[in-house]
C-alpha cells in the first residue's frame, strides 16, 4: 500500500472576523459595501480566501470576480470541481444584484442554472467571472454570468434568480 503523505500538498487558509462585513451590509447601500470589500477597507468572505478568489471590480449591475485555478480545487479527475466554477458564478450575478441595492436591503440567490462549457484546470491562467443584472424588481432580481480566461474563452455561465428583502 502506497503511503498517502508521498507527494502531499498543503494548503492553509485564514480569513477575517466576518462580523465586521455582516454589520456594514446592514448598513451601507450594495455599491459602497462591495466597493469596501473590493479596496480591502472591508474584508473578504471567508469562502473567497476558502476558494482563492476576489473581487477585482464592481459598478451598478456589474461585479467581477478573478480566480487562478489550482490544484486545491481539483475534483478527482483533473479538473476544477463544478462546485467551484458555481460558487464563483453565484457570487458575480449575485454581487452584481447587491450593488444595485439600498442601504438596509439585503438579497440571497435562489436558484441558479450552470452550463459548463470546457473543463477548467491549472494552466489556464487567471480567469474572470463578470456577472451582470438583467432584470432587478422590488423582490426578485435575475442575473447572468460569465466565466472567461483572458483571451475571453468561454469555460462556464449561469443565469440566477436572487430574492430582495430588508435586512433585520
Amino acid at each position: 500500500m502506497a503511503d498517502r503523505s508521498e507527494g502531499e500538498r498543503r494548503r492553509d487558509v485564514r480569513w477575517d472576523d466576518p462580523t465586521v462585513s455582516v454589520e456594514a451590509a446592514g448598513r451601507l447601500a450594495g455599491l459602497p459595501f462591495l466597493e469596501a470589500i473590493r479596496d480591502g477597507r472591508l474584508p473578504s468572505p471567508p469562502v473567497s480566501r476558502l476558494l482563492g478568489f476576489t473581487l477585482a471590480d464592481v459598478e451598478p449591475g456589474r461585479a467581477v470576480f478573478e480566480c487562478e485555478p489550482s490544484e486545491a480545487q481539483y475534483n478527482p479527475t483533473g479538473s476544477v470541481h463544478g462546485g467551484v466554477i458555481s460558487t464563483l458564478l453565484d457570487s458575480a450575478l449575485s454581487c452584481a444584484v447587491h450593488s444595485t441595492l439600498a442601504a438596509g436591503t439585503g438579497s440571497t440567490t435562489v436558484e441558479i442554472k450552470v452550463n459548463f462549457v470546457r473543463p477548467v484546470v491549472v494552466g489556464a491562467g487567471q480567469l474572470r467571472a463578470e456577472g451582470r443584472v438583467i432584470h432587478a424588481g422590488s423582490r426578485l432580481a435575475t442575473a447572468e454570468a460569465r466565466l472567461t480566461d483572458q483571451t475571453g474563452k468561454l469555460y462556464a455561465h449561469a443565469v440566477g434568480t436572487c430574492l430582495i428583502f430588508a435586512v433585520r
